[in-house]
């Protein structure tokens, strides 16, 4: 593991992945992120790439040829090198080099970086098209919070409240056998209390969400993912047995699963972002550890 740490954090990351594994919060003593049990679902905060959700038969069609890939795409199970790396601050990076053309044909620099300022962590992306054609690409965060955070507290303790990005129409989407439908506008939305019935139907998801504070109404713990601009958001829970499991993901997405009625070109994707030969891509969001 990779250590970052301030007065308030320490941050456990794995190469593998460069996935986050572990926040300690070293005030209240809480480490605040899923545990990674495989009992209900094994990974902590992958780094979804080069797309988000599933594709519909696992494939997708570009430039006449036929390519398949499992949910979430590969970039979660990639070990990382490091790079720049301070107390507070540290890069992980992937060259392709050719390694991943059989099942996507570009070649690409991903470099994925963690910053720590007081009782946040910043997670930056930068995504570079190092081929001679247009890149298409989905990149997007899934990290799982600890629900409930502390043991005299239940998941009804907890809810959601939701910042709605101005002047931009918020789309709620259902999922049914792992690919998209868009179930109508959600305008209204603020606020959304867990139940153990919440994801009896799958994740939920939402276009045009800037905010997302998931707070225990008992104690005030949680945490605030801050994600203005991003197009979409999926939050999610492995439902089982009548239950929840113990954690919560809150998913900033540039990028969605495939549609229903999608022409399984990568070109026509929806939400699929393109980079030009030699550009780069760049966003960040924050989680913030109250």
């Amino acid at each position: 593991m990779i250590v970052i740490e301030n007065d308030l954090l320490k941050v456990e990351i794995s190469h593998n992945g460069a996935e986050v594994r572990k926040v300690l919060h070293k005030q209240n003593g809480m480490d605040y992120m899923w545990t990674g049990d495989p009992t209900y679902w094994g990974r902590v905060s992958p780094v979804l790439f080069p797309i988000v959700g599933r594709l519909k038969e696992n494939r997708y069609q570009l430039d006449g040829k036929t390519y398949e890939m499992s949910q979430h795409g590969f970039l979660r199970d990639v070990e990382f090198k490091v790079g720049k790396q301070t107390a507070t601050d540290v890069s992980f990076l992937v060259e392709s080099e050719g390694r991943f053309t059989p099942i996507y044909p570009y070649e690409f620099i991903a470099t994925i970086r963690y910053i720590l300022n007081e009782d946040s962590l910043i997670v930056h992306w930068e995504i570079v098209n190092e081929d001679e054609e247009e890149m298409y690409f989905s990149i997007g965060g899934h990290p799982a919070f600890k629900v409930p955070l502390l043991e005299n507290e239940t998941i009804e303790d907890y809810s959601l409240h939701l910042t709605l990005a101005a002047n931009k129409d918020v789309i709620e989407y259902e999922i049914k056998e792992s690919l998209i439908q868009e179930k109508g506008p959600a305008n209204g939305l603020s606020t959304i209390r867990l139940t153990d019935s919440l994801f009896i139907n799958d994740a939920l998801v939402y276009s045009n969400i800037d905010q997302i504070t998931m707070v225990s109404e008992k104690t005030g713990h949680g945490v605030e993912v801050l994600f203005e601009g991003f197009p979409f958001v999926g939050i999610w829970s492995k439902y089982t047995d009548g239950k929840i499991a113990p954690f919560v993901c809150i998913e900033p997405w540039y990028g969605i699963a495939d549609t229903y009625n999608t022409t399984g070109n990568l070109k026509e994707k929806l939400g699929i972002n393109i980079l030009k030969p030699g550009e780069t891509f760049q966003t960040k969001y924050k989680i913030k550890f109250k």
